[in-house]
């Protein structure tokens, strides 16, 4: 539906956990503060999140764009990282079922084909969680390797 994302609308506090690598069998994680701001856009039919995030190496600025298709049925999720400001990740693309949102496309790690997923969970909750994982293998193993816990500020 489309007001799926509708949980996620006001400001966060966001704590932010990544592994240091991805795919390569790292298990050292880092942990660093972040805040972000989501408001709808297209009449409801989308949303866009405003983040700014402490890596350990510096600030940055983020945007997640979010469009519902009605006809699908799901949602498509694009992310643009001011530190690249002219590459528009490829959007993965799902849907919620549950409370749950399951979100998937195919991309490239450098020059290694991979499948990526986020999941969207806790979202009836005060805290929802999104997660990332990447996996080498079309999917049938996955290296989570970045969650995001929020809360309202």
């Amino acid at each position: 539906m489309s007001g799926d994302f509708d949980f996620e609308y006001g400001s966060w506090q966001v704590m932010h956990r990544r592994l240091k690598a991805r795919l390569v069998g790292c298990d050292e994680w880092e942990e660093f503060d972040g805040t972000c701001d989501t408001r709808p856009i297209l009449g409801g039919g989308g949303n866009i999140e405003d983040n700014v995030i402490d890596i350990p190496g510096g600030r940055y600025r983020a945007i997640a764009l979010r469009s519902f298709d009605p006809v699908q049925k799901s949602w498509a999720i694009w992310w643009l990282d001011a530190r690249s400001p002219h590459a528009l990740d490829v959007p993965v693309v799902g849907r919620f079922e549950n409370g749950v949102g399951h979100f998937y496309a195919d991309d490239m790690l450098g020059d290694r084909p991979i499948r990526l997923r986020f999941i969207w969970s806790r979202t009836d909750t005060e805290s929802p969680r999104w997660e990332q994982a990447m996996s080498a293998d079309g999917g049938a193993t996955w290296e989570l390797n970045w969650t995001m816990d929020f809360t309202r500020r």
